[in-house]
């Protein structure tokens, strides 16, 4: 994704990007902010030797890739001069303007997350959301600092390895995946990946050598023959290419897989990019009409997004050899979307200006807020963030077609508290995709959910507060019990001797 060497990053590079992008962009800002972070970061060096101004460069030149707007580049530059500097809030704002001068301010509150102790951590955290329910792109210049400072982190002693190994695997990586920046977050993760867990990333790295160049030649063959089927049938404007799986990605999917590489199928895939929905279809068509495709491995998460916006339609086949090769099929729309997530909405118009993230797609960010007023204590809300914001998120569907955003680990139970309290209440039997289930079976994807409801039922047992996964079924289950224990000795105290 870079095009240049973090180390190495120039202003001059930075105004290519950024007039690749838009050519008639007016950069006298973009100058004026180098040379005020320049004057500022004087003097200063980073840990590997190089000026500090190479990092402020880095950052903006990432936002600029991102194609952000003009304030968040700005920003991007300036975003240490408050922190590091004698330079004030009020002096930026003087000269780069309010709305600049915020974004920075955004950053500089929120410090370094460092694990100081259960309570410090959890106020930095909070600092954290707050900071991004004001104005989200903040999380962006934060995002843009993180992945230059990752990449000079064999510069730094081994506890700041570790420390920002750590932050940004399980705190950087699942925000960055809930705003939808599939390729960022997966950035982060590779980056972290050798510093947190050493052995691990050799063996992986070690394991997969042979096999994803095995399977790199299977795929290259397989892409002239993809794009000899697709020009026969007269598909018009589409690219093809290679994509390798990422480093821990690939880790965490050997782990579920248990360690066995030969379950793997995606190690390397192709991906078909076109430029309408309609076309999708018609690729997938295609192809499942030259290749025989693998049962239970089509996937439209086109008609059915994922939770945190991913569209695009997946299908595994068998190549004429008998090899597996999964396939990915998107417009080009989807394809900026999986990269940059809803930054994507904040493309760069002439003259600066970037359009506002559409609300629905902050609504998990609405109840991070809430959780933090009405967690008990610091323990209860990291554990209520770890489900809403640290879990991957899974799609099932109602009988009636409408989709349900739940956690990953979710159950009927969670299911159904999450379509009605009472249905909660009175769970009886729940059905799987036509087939009854346990109440305590792991949901996925996809799957079909319908819920029968027990009228007898008096309540949910207390059994079930270790099988629900969602904050809301917990709450819902312990208001009942409650009533019920209230209730009894009501009872108890209203009976005369």
């Amino acid at each position: 994704m870079h095009a240049i060497d973090d180390m190495t990053t120039t202003l001059n590079d930075l105004k290519h990007i950024i007039q690749q992008k838009h050519p008639t962009a007016d950069l006298s800002l973009v100058e004026l902010a180098y040379e005020f972070a320049e004057k500022a970061h004087a003097g200063q060096t980073r840990f590997s030797g190089v000026p500090y101004i190479q990092h402020s460069l880095a950052t903006a030149y990432r936002l600029a890739t991102m194609d952000m707007d003009f304030p968040t580049i700005i920003a991007g530059l300036l975003h240490d001069v408050p922190e590091d500097t004698a330079i004030t809030q009020q002096e930026l704002e003087k000269e780069f303007g309010e709305e600049v001068a915020e974004l920075v301010a955004g950053v500089t509150k929120l410090g370094k997350i460092k694990y100081r102790g259960i309570e410090r951590y959890a106020e930095n955290l909070r600092k954290m959301f707050v900071a991004m329910a004001q104005d989200v792109r903040v999380i962006f210049i934060k995002f843009a600092d993180r992945i230059n400072n990752l990449h000079t982190l064999e510069f730094l002693p081994p506890v700041k390895q570790q420390r920002i190994a750590q932050e940004s695997i399980e705190i950087y990586a699942p925000i960055a995946n809930r705003l939808g920046m599939g390729e960022l977050r997966s950035e982060l993760e590779d980056l972290a990946f050798p510093f947190l867990y050493p052995d691990e990333y050799t063996w992986v790295k070690q394991a997969a050598a042979g096999k994803i160049e095995a399977q790199k030649k299977i795929v290259d063959k397989m892409i002239v023959e993809v794009n000899d089927a697709l020009a026969e049938n007269t598909v018009a404007s589409f690219s093809s290419h290679g994509r390798m799986k990422h480093v821990f990605s690939l880790y965490k999917k050997l782990l579920r897989k248990d360690r066995d590489l030969s379950k793997i199928y995606d190690l390397v895939a192709i991906r078909i990019i076109v430029p309408e929905v309609k076309d999708c279809y018609h690729v997938l068509g295609i192809l499942h009409g030259r290749w025989r495709p693998m049962p239970g491995r089509i996937k439209d998460y086109i008609a059915q997004p994922k939770p945190n916006g991913y569209q695009s339609l997946h299908t595994t086949v068998f190549t004429d050899d008998g090899h597996i090769v999964e396939i990915q099929i998107r417009t080009q729309v989807m394809h900026e979307l999986a990269e940059y997530g809803i930054a994507a909405h904040w493309y760069a118009k002439e003259g600066g200006m970037g359009t506002q993230v559409p609300r629905e797609q902050l609504g998990w960010l609405e109840q991070l807020m809430k959780l933090q007023k009405d967690a008990i204590n610091d323990q209860e809300y990291l554990e209520n963030l770890k489900i809403t914001l640290f879990h991957d998120r899974i799609f099932v569907l109602t009988p009636k077609g409408d989709v349900i955003n739940l956690p990953e680990g979710a159950t009927p139970i969670d299911f159904a508290y999450h379509i009605h309290t009472e249905l909660g209440h009175h769970t009886g039997s729940a059905y799987i995709n036509e087939k009854i289930a346990a109440l305590d079976t792991k949901l996925k994807s996809g799957d079909l959910v319908e819920i029968k409801e027990d009228k007898s039922r008096k309540g949910p047992n207390e059994d079930w507060l270790t099988i629900v996964q969602t904050r809301m079924a917990k709450e819902k289950i312990q208001d009942f019990l409650s009533r019920q224990r209230r209730m009894r000795i009501l009872d108890l105290f209203s009976r005369k001797p």
